[in-house]
Parts: structure tokens; sequence; C-alpha cells
């Protein structure tokens, strides 16, 4: 952003694996970054964490991660441990690809697994058709792999700019008092509807949110 676009300062926005890329961002660059703007507090905020030292409200919502690793998170173990293999298997089937991808959009939005009441059919086609005529799924994937071999928050890292949450209803929201352990919260909204896709399922209400937090960073 600085050298090769030419912005001294700039703000940025992320969810799932951009929430801790904005956070790393902001940590080791805080003069050239304003804000950030995530959708979740992101993996490693809850990796850490003393037991002794939870609220009742936390201690809810880490018994809602547990319960959730064992009902939803398959996923999570194959494509951080044995990607490779994976990868042949969605690579050489277009049905076995749409299934692993359709299924998490099923699951994971605010749609009450009416997939088109959230998005149409080329919308779905189209997320599959990209990783199909790229053959991308392997890296996309293998981020799980380096996510579980590398260390990038090191306990008591804490982001320092201002940051803005949105939280949508479906991707699970933490409490505030959890976010507030690592992130300088200046607004936290708990929105109306929408899952883990927000961008996608509901532009209207995260793009009204992006302005609304940015629009207060102006000095």
């Amino acid at each position: 952003m600085t050298e090769g676009l030419g912005y001294s300062r700039f703000a940025i926005h992320g969810g799932d694996t951009g929430s801790p890329l904005a956070q790393l961002m902001a940590i080791t660059n805080p003069e050239a970054v304003l804000g950030i703007h995530l959708t979740d507090i992101g993996w490693h905020a809850t990796a850490n964490l003393d037991p002794a030292t939870l609220s009742e409200a936390e201690q809810a919502y880490m018994q809602e991660l547990e319960q959730q690793s064992w009902s939803e998170s398959a996923y999570v173990m194959i494509q951080g441990t044995k990607p490779q293999t994976l990868a042949y298997g969605l690579n050489d089937s277009p049905v076995g690809l749409a299934g692993w991808i359709i299924e998490k959009f099923r699951t994971w939005s605010d749609c009450d697994g009416e997939l088109e009441r959230s998005y149409t059919k080329d919308e779905l086609l189209t997320n599959i058709m990209i990783y199909w005529v790229t053959a991308s799924i392997n890296s996309s994937i293998r981020g799980y792999y380096e996510g579980m071999h590398t260390e990038a928050f090191p306990p008591g890292q804490r982001v320092e700019v201002p940051v803005g949450m949105a939280l949508f209803p479906k991707d699970s929201p933490p409490p505030r008092e959890m976010g507030e352990r690592t992130l300088n919260v200046q607004r936290w909204t708990e929105m109306p509807r929408g899952g883990h896709f927000a961008a996608p399922e509901v532009p209207e209400l995260l793009v009204e949110e992006l302005q609304a937090f940015f629009r207060s960073l102006r000095g």
C-alpha cells in the first residue's frame, strides 16, 4: 500500500482469513493503518485464553465453539492436516467440488437451509467455477495447513488502532468482552441478519456499516 500504491495511510476490512491478516497489518504498521473493520475476532483470539479469566458469556461462547467443532469442523482437520489428498479428489470431480463448497454456503448463511433465499444459482455456480477452471482448490485449502503450522500471533499481542466490528447472527458472534481482549474496539454492531459470507449475502448491510465506521476515522 505504501510503496507500491503510494498510500501513506489507509484502512482495512477483513473477515475469516482476512481478519487475522488485517490485525497483523495493524500490529506491524500502526503508523500507516487508520483502523480496521472486521466481521470476526479471528481464530487466534481464543487460542491462548486462561479459562480462569473467562466471564460467563465467554465461557458460554467457548462451550458453543466446542460443540461446533464436533458437529461442523471436520473440514478444518482434513484441510489442516491432509490438504493435498483432499485436493486430488476435489480437482477430479466437479460434483465433489460443488458439494464441498455449497455445503458451507448452506450451513453458514442466514437462509435456514434454503440457499436461494440468500444467493442466486448463478452466484453459487460462479463461485464454484472459479475454483474449477483454475484448479485452485488446493491453494485455497492449503492455507489451513499453513495456519496450523505457523504461530503468527504469540500470546499478548493486541491491536491498538481503532477497530470496528460487524457481527452477523449466523457467524457465531462472540461476546464483546472477548473481542476487547485483543482489539481496541471502537464500534461493535450486532447485525440484524446475515452469515459468514456477508459480502455476497447482505452487501447493502455490510457497506452501510463500513461507511459508518470508516467515516468516524476521518480527521
